[in-house]
């Protein structure tokens, strides 16, 4: 019985990052000798929901509970469950969180799937990949990855190449990155940017500020994108840094992560010369402490012949995911105590149910797919003002509201004017366009 309430991992802040820390001690205690802790959670049972293959994430953790000796039930392939009947994860994770399982862990091909899964189940959830979303636990073994090769996260100069716009891991790990106070540096491949509502995030929430990059030569990726950025937090001695037009000189890399090309929720869009890591870049100057990263599965952006390479540690990555999900396991199961703080508390309002008013603009959330059947529009307001913005409660996509109406009189405002802040927080709903509001049947005034 879990004392305080059940933690559930759906995002990486869901962790402090003096927690994280704390983890990555643990873990090294597992991971000193993986067999000796089978009686730790003994009794407890995993189940793993995977509605999207997978091989090492689920590998990863039902290896993870058998070594704490504890014992798992998997849904391994989406045509084999109740899913393929039409049944809703919400109904599904009540069910397996109910007599079934202890802890779920649940990937889903739908943005924001997690967070249903966290909402309705009785038990911990933990966040497998969420669609485009998230995945928490890849960031976690890629924190603690890089933390033992470099002794340390603040300050480090990571390289993330490839597919930015679409990896959910790519987007977990930049926030992570930016908490522990690291340098990023974005080499994208051409239409595979970094997505603007992960850079507002990044900007708002850790400060960081973004300017132009010049790489250094890296063969083979470097030439892979004109966009180059460098991503850094806010300090006042960097701040000289962006207020002139030249590039930021990017001479010496920490670690550069490979992606793949996430074709599985691409558009049909072209990847023809997509970047591809081999000797000839390893053997760049830039790259002579660097760190070879990559989340698995390769398909063909890291040669063969680059394995041997002792920078190369993606296959250390995998290993090192064991003992780091025993020891998120054994907290979010309250069989081990962290001594670090949780994190604060949220600076976002409690939830605004939208009713007629806002929809996800995110066409991959789930409220917009299954979840349109039970779940309620749901929102947090970020900011308040100029004009508001306002974040989808599951995937975190944000909207900006430029009209505000009255729940009860069913008149809608333009944001700034004095009418619509007389309007009380508990009678407001909020629209993106005028249109939108007349289509929910809001009569329209000038303030």
């Amino acid at each position: 019985m879990l004392e305080h309430g059940k933690r559930d991992l759906v995002s990486i802040e869901d962790l402090s990052t003096a927690e994280i820390l704390e983890l990555f001690h643990h873990a090294d205690e597992f991971r000193g000798n993986l067999r000796a802790w089978s009686e730790l959670c003994r009794g407890a049972i995993m189940a793993t929901l995977f509605f999207e293959p997978s091989t090492r994430t689920r590998l990863s953790f039902e290896s993870a509970m058998l070594r704490l000796g504890g014992g798992v039930i998997t849904a391994a392939d989406e045509k084999s469950t109740s899913r393929a009947k039409g049944e809703s994860l919400a109904d599904t994770v009540r069910v397996v969180g109910g007599s079934y399982a202890d802890i779920l862990v649940v990937r889903h091909p739908e943005d924001g799937a997690a967070r249903v899964a966290a909402r309705y189940a009785r038990v911990p959830v933990i966040n497998g990949g969420d669609g485009a979303h998230e995945h928490p636990t890849q960031t976690l073994c890629d924190l603690y990855t890089l933390w033992k090769e470099k002794g340390r996260l603040e300050g480090l100069e990571v390289v993330l190449c490839g597919d930015l716009r679409y990896s959910r891991t790519i987007h977990s790990f930049c926030y992570a990155l930016a908490r522990f106070g690291a340098n990023i540096v974005t080499m994208p491949y051409p239409g595979f940017e970094l997505p603007d509502y992960v850079l507002h995030r990044l900007r708002r929430d850790f400060g960081v500020q973004t300017a132009a990059a010049s790489v250094a030569d890296l063969p083979g990726i470097a030439g892979s994108s004109n966009a180059a950025a460098y991503l850094t937090a806010s300090k006042p001695h960097q701040l000289a840094l962006f207020t002139n037009l030249t590039n930021i000189e990017v001479n010496r890399i920490d670690a550069i992560y490979m992606t793949r090309a996430q074709r599985e929720r691409h558009s049909g869009e072209e990847t023809k010369n997509y970047p591809r890591l081999s000797r000839s870049t390893l053997g760049a100057a830039a790259a002579k402490d660097a760190r070879i990263m990559h989340p698995l599965p390769r398909v063909d952006e890291i040669d063969y012949d680059v394995d041997d390479d002792p920078r190369s540690v993606y296959f250390r990555q995998a290993e090192l995911g064991v003992p780091m999900r025993m020891a998120l396991m054994a907290f979010l199961l309250g069989r081990i105590q962290l001594r670090a703080t949780r994190p604060g508390t949220s600076s976002v309002s409690p939830g605004i149910a939208a009713g007629a008013g806002l929809r996800c603009s995110n066409e991959r959330c789930i409220t917009n797919n299954e979840g349109v059947r039970y779940l309620t529009r749901d929102f947090r307001l970020r900011e308040a003002e100029a004009p508001p913005v306002l974040s989808c409660a599951y995937c975190e996509r944000e909207i900006e509201a430029r009209f505000v109406g009255h729940a009860q009189d069913r008149v809608v405002h333009r944001y700034n004017s004095a009418e619509a802040r007389r309007i009380q927080p508990q009678h407001r709903v909020y629209f993106e366009s005028e249109a939108q509001a007349q289509a929910a049947g809001f009569a329209c005034r000038e303030g």
